[in-house]
């Protein structure tokens, strides 16, 4: 399934402005695994998921899906691969309805009528709210907007899901929901979150960024117990490590 691999070679980025967001980034994710990118503010995450489905290209180096190099004219067939959700889903959600929103993937797909109402019911459900199919995304809460932009790009069937902090503005319950969703996704899942503890349940290997490079990329358990390198990296272990302040329980061993 080279298609569901994921590969990125010297890859660096320059805005405008001149300032390096990424320098000298190589990884290779291949099918199945569940990887997270890590980091303070500022340290490249979202600069480098955007190169993953072509919304940004780089200015030196290689992004490649499966057998296609990411270039302007492979641009398509990639973003039927790789399904990307943003931080921001005001960024993703302009449609009349939220129904309108996440047919619309579906229909680009060249997919019509019942086979379009499947995957926009289907993919409602999974983040649970199909009750929201006839509502205007812009009356919604700030939760339900992430959930709604999650089934935007579920309903697209990708082989590559890509987040950037899904968790960011859910509550408690939609948060287990979202995890127990991105357990069952069975291809490849990577994604940015500064919750360090779902990191932790969800990912078996963890890329650490600092200040636009690869500073880790390991097994995540043991770069979280990594203490010397969560400080050079402004970052602090996942709170089920940690232990109890208060009553002095211990941190989680495995």
């Amino acid at each position: 399934m080279s298609h569901h691999i994921v590969e990125v070679k010297n890859l660096r980025h320059v805005y405008p402005d001149g300032g390096a967001a990424l320098q000298n980034v190589s990884f290779r994710i291949t099918h199945g695994e569940s990887v997270a990118i890590i980091g303070a503010n500022g340290a490249g995450k979202s600069t480098l998921l955007l190169h993953l489905n072509g919304a940004l290209l780089a200015t030196d180096g290689e992004v490649r899906i499966g057998d296609l190099p990411l270039t302007k004219k492979t641009l398509p067939a990639i973003r039927r691969t790789v399904g990307m959700v943003f931080q921001d889903p005001d960024d993703q959600l302009f449609m009349p309805t939220v129904h309108d929103d996440v047919a619309f993937g579906p229909l680009n797909l060249g997919l019509t009528g019942p086979e379009v109402e499947q995957r926009v019911h289907d993919a409602l459900e999974r983040v649970g709210v199909e009750h929201l199919r006839n509502k205007a995304p812009y009356n919604l809460s700030g939760g339900e907007k992430k959930r709604v932009a999650i089934a935007t790009v579920l309903a697209m069937s990708p082989d590559i899901l890509v987040m950037d902090e899904p968790t960011s503005g859910l509550d408690p319950f939609a948060r287990r929901q979202l995890m127990g969703l991105l357990r069952e996704f069975r291809h490849t899942k990577i994604f940015t979150s500064h919750d360090l503890d779902m990191v932790l349940d969800l990912c078996e290997r963890t890329i650490v960024l600092h200040e636009g490079g690869i500073m880790a990329d390991g097994p995540t358990l043991e770069l979280f117990r990594d203490e010397e390198l969560l400080s050079r990296c402004r970052l602090e272990k996942p709170l089920s490590l940690q232990g109890c302040p208060v009553c002095g329980s211990p941190a989680r061993t495995s």
